[in-house]
């Protein structure tokens, strides 16, 4: 669809029984910004979201300042669906401006916030939104989002839920309530609400989300009666020795009573992995499908999940736990896909002691002292606050499946030009092989008062993760950043500590 403003311009969306008709000559330009905004709004109903965005840009010439508000409110909110969070960001700081007295736009603004991996910024938002009006829902589910991950859970869960008690019919606000019951183990009530999300989405909606949701929904009842990730020692910290190869973090761990097999130690992972040959061969049955995104060109990958009865590394045991079944396999990487294993993904804390090569894992462990300690958040994965060329605050994943400091590629876009040529170099992922990464020297990091200087750091194609996760990937830190330290991520305490080995 193309727009003009020399002199008619007729628009039909799809659900718009007749055209609209401006006369950019003669009609007054509140007049027009009012009907752009009005097929933007139809359009983004249609899910028509990049034609949105457009309409809602050209309704902002000669738009009154209420006009503003709605034409930027419309264009962010597009911007967020399309997962275009560079965008979103900047037309949350128009926002700011020019409404930061409304909630319902201040709540959009940390919306924006937290989809840039900003969630300090965005939790401080939301609970001004709350101080502005205390029954706002997107305030409400802002801070029930944030709260989780820190593992405020049960605060997160009444935030939650307070917010349907403003809007029951919002389809985010019951797939924020399966989050949360899904991290507190609690799958029964995790897809009774995501069946509510279901049934309100409207039938316009992506198919393949709803039909995301639905696979999610059967996976979760598929546990029956069974009590979700159980441990044998609920209040123990195992100690595991490991070996390092390939700079990975190996355990040896027996599922479902089968002879060992090795697992990557992966903070990187959602859930605990298996590949094709090793599930069928240990009995872990496939029994639905879902989306997983990584570094490689495939980007979005569908894989099949399934239930392990048992888990069992050292002293360490976990039963009724749920796996990704990496089903179809990929080929043509230079190593067969390994298992891989997070205790994170399971809501324990971790300690790797890289000089002794041994692995701590417990609900709660000891508060130790240490050299270097960061915020973490644990939002599907954990993030710490990373800080690019003196200026630029980003979310990084916690990778200890990875190997090097890396940048998403969104994040060098906003850096100054190089004055060198591109390094191009070979990197594989989860999602196969990733064509355009390159090596980007004289970059400058900051997490805290840990600082790189004159860096050179990978650059990578973040973009299907960042969506998938709904948030914007900063970069990862992997085995190079890790690897003179004794790490602990604590959940319990909201921080990755680091004492120099």
């Amino acid at each position: 669809m193309r727009f003009t403003t020399r002199s008619l311009v007729f628009v039909a969306a799809a659900a718009v029984a007749a055209p609209i008709v401006i006369d950019a000559q003669s009609t007054p330009a509140s007049a027009r910004s009012e009907a752009r905004i009005q097929l933007g709004d139809l359009l983004q109903g249609d899910q028509r979201y990049w034609e949105a965005i457009r309409a809602y840009d050209m309704a902002k010439a000669g738009a009154t300042t209420e006009q503003l508000v709605r034409a930027t409110s419309g264009s962010l909110r597009s911007a967020l669906r399309v997962a275009e969070f560079t965008q979103s960001f900047d037309e949350a700081l128009t926002l700011r401006q020019l409404a930061p007295s409304d909630p319902v736009a201040m709540s959009l603004v940390g919306d924006a916030l937290w989809a840039a991996g900003l969630f300090d910024e965005a939790e401080a938002v939301y609970r001004d939104v709350l101080a502005l009006d205390p029954t706002s829902g997107g305030g409400r589910n802002g801070l029930a989002r944030s709260l989780a991950t820190r593992q405020g859970h049960e605060e997160a869960l009444e935030w939650a839920q307070a917010a349907l008690e403003t809007a029951p019919d919002e389809p985010s606000f019951h797939h924020t309530v399966g989050s949360i019951y899904q991290q507190m183990h609690r799958y029964r009530e995790a897809a009774d609400a995501y069946e509510r999300y279901v049934a309100l989405l409207s039938v316009a909606t992506n198919s393949e989300k709803a039909d995301w949701a639905r696979n999610e929904v059967q996976f979760l009842r598929s546990f029956g009666d069974r009590p979700a990730v159980q441990l044998s020692e609920p209040g123990r910290v195992h100690t595991i020795p490991f070996r390092l190869e390939r700079d990975k973090v190996i355990v040896r761990g027996r599922v479902n009573g089968h002879d060992p097999v090795d697992f990557v130690i992966d903070t990187g992972a959602e859930q605990t992995v298996l590949s094709q040959p090793v599930a069928r061969a240990l009995g872990v049955d496939p029994i639905t499908t879902t989306l997983s995104a990584g570094v490689g060109a495939v980007g979005l990958r569908g894989l099949q999940t399934g239930r392990i009865d048992s888990l069992a590394i050292g002293s360490f045991e976990v039963t009724n736990l749920p796996a990704i079944i990496k089903s179809p396999p990929l080929g043509g990487l230079p190593t067969p896909e390994a298992e891989g294993f997070s205790p994170l993904a399971l809501g324990l804390s971790v300690t790797i002691d890289y000089g002794s090569q041994q692995l701590f894992i417990g609900e709660d462990l000891p508060d130790e002292p240490s050299d270097i300690m960061l915020s973490l958040r644990q939002h599907r994965l954990p993030v710490v606050r990373g800080v690019v060329n003196d200026e630029y605050p980003r979310s990084f994943v916690v990778d200890t499946g990875g190997e090097v400091i890396s940048i998403s590629r969104g994040t060098a876009n906003l850096l100054a030009p190089l004055t060198v040529r591109q390094v191009p170099i070979k990197v594989y992922g989860t999602s196969g092989w990733d064509d355009d990464a390159y090596l980007r020297p004289g970059t400058n990091l900051a997490f805290d008062q840990l600082l790189y200087r004159n860096y050179s750091v990978v650059v990578l194609n973040l973009h299907r993760p960042s969506a998938l996760l709904g948030f914007q990937i900063g970069g990862i830190v992997g085995h190079s950043f890790l690897s003179d330290y004794r790490v602990t991520l604590d959940l319990n305490r909201s921080v990755m500590k680091l004492k120099k080995i």
